[in-house]
């Protein structure tokens, strides 16, 4: 994972996606920019990647409560009780603390692992298996008697003691092997097998489900989304442009009609009645409008969007709808002169080879966060957001190739892949200070080979 700074960071997703990931706090406002620098090999310009299609369908926007210190033992769950506060609040509180839980134990495993001395990995890893017992047994302290209640306990339990399964399985399959160490890898065992009965003693899946991996898994998906309400914000997109886009469909059209007709009235006054070539005059007039009406509002249209907003993300909270922070949001392609100063000098210092041509698409975000707290436990929003390259190697040739060499007096080929380079440019700017760093992403036509931070 590669840091901007202490609040940005770009990573890899999955095979032809990137992450970029960044905190907000309460009443911020903070400017994202990413300035993707595409070889002209590549084939992507304004005529075979359409901004708006590419947004909604490769560029999504993932909002929720964080806290980058979360670890086991600061869980809190002096919430989870039906008891202390509103019945209403019942709900929310579970899975605040459900979603705690998830990834406080994500984390510490995740640091677990990078542990490759046995006695040290073994004695930290018998501590994180008790204190989710712990956090499990204190879930567990209160069943809600009411029904409704009852399945949202149902589902947080479910998932969890099946998460916790799943990370310490992880855990003794990736951990360091030592015979020293029996005792605890069998207390490991252990936690896990009495998980398994649990859930199968409250029949909380089925038999056919426990018999299907993809069945059981996207089940505990669906759960995991089940366990987010409240925390993990819901998103409303709005186009910024829609009347204005319809302001000038109608005033373009509005004119053409109007200057058909003045034609058409000069026609008719030119003949004094009906004949083929007045026919065949209106034909004329009337086909030119129609062949030139929508190029016309093509071109005007994309002349009066350059460099306007496009697009309001409104996230909120799926507990109350009340609105959290919302961001506006440009994508556009440009011209390398509408680079800013500081963009443009990182890009000049490519070496010389890799100064091609190429075509220049802007992505621009401007978050602003309305809530003046959050949930307790929480002072942070982590903002991620996700952009699938495909659409960017629609047009690379596949390209494999065989370099020769010789060996003594034998020829050998080895088979070889064409690979390209995007180069992008990401600037922050919060609280008067801004930052800019430069990336160079190395891909082929199935998946992003690395990413590689580039000195300043």
């Amino acid at each position: 994972m590669l840091n901007i700074d202490r609040d940005v960071k770009l990573s890899q997703d999955e095979s032809l996606s990137i992450k970029l990931s960044y905190l907000l706090l309460p009443k911020e406002t903070q400017r994202l920019d990413l300035y993707f620098s595409l070889p002209v090999e590549m084939g992507i310009n304004t005529s075979t990647l359409n901004e708006e299609d590419y947004f909604h369908a490769h560029v999504k926007s993932h909002s929720a409560y964080y806290s980058e210190q979360l670890h086991l033992p600061l869980v809190r769950s002096r919430f989870i009780s039906q008891s202390k506060g509103e019945k209403s609040d019942y709900r929310l509180n579970l899975n605040l603390y459900s979603y705690q839980i998830r990834l406080a134990l994500e984390a510490d495993i995740k640091h677990t692992l990078n542990i490759k001395d046995a006695e040290v990995f073994y004695p930290a890893a018998t501590e994180l298996v008790e204190q989710a017992g712990v956090l499990l047994k204190k879930l567990r302290r209160y069943t809600p008697p009411d029904k409704k209640l009852k399945s949202y306990f149902d589902n947080a339990d479910n998932y969890l003691s099946w998460h916790c399964e799943q990370m310490f399985l992880k855990l003794l399959s990736k951990g360091p092997k030592s015979s020293e160490f029996a005792k605890a890898r069998d207390t490991l065992r252990d936690f896990c097998r009495s998980e398994s009965a649990y859930r199968e003693e409250r029949e909380y899946n089925s038999k056919q489900t426990l018999e299907d991996p993809n069945r059981i898994t996207n089940k505990m998906r669906l759960l995991q989304r089940l366990i987010e309400y409240g925390v993990v914000f819901s998103k409303e997109t709005k186009n910024l442009n829609l009347n204005l886009q319809r302001l000038v469909r109608g005033t373009v059209t509005a004119v053409m009609m109007a200057f058909v007709m003045f034609l058409v009235l000069n026609a008719r006054s030119n003949f004094q009645e009906v004949t083929l070539a007045l026919i065949a005059m209106l034909g004329v007039i009337y086909g030119l409008r129609e062949t030139f009406k929508e190029d016309l509002t093509r071109v005007i249209w994309r002349k009066i969007r350059q460099g306007r907003p496009k697009w309001r993300h409104i996230f909120k909270s799926s507990a109350d709808n009340k609105t959290i922070h919302t961001q506006t949001v440009w994508l556009e392609h440009i011209r390398r002169k509408a680079l800013p100063d500081d963009v443009e000098n990182l890009f000049k210092k490519r070496r010389q080879q890799n100064k091609q041509a190429a075509h220049l698409i802007h992505y621009r975000c401007d978050s602003k966060v309305i809530a003046k707290a959050f949930l307790p436990g929480y002072e942070e929003i982590q903002q991620q957001v996700f952009f699938n390259l495909t659409p960017f190697v629609r047009y690379l040739k596949k390209g494999a190739g065989k370099l020769y060499s010789l060996d003594g007096s034998k020829v050998s080929g080895q088979s070889v892949e064409r690979r390209y380079q995007i180069n992008l440019v990401v600037t922050y700017s919060a609280n008067g200070t801004k930052t800019a760093k430069r990336y160079k992403i190395t891909l082929n036509r199935s998946a992003i080979v690395g990413i590689e931070a580039m000195p300043d």
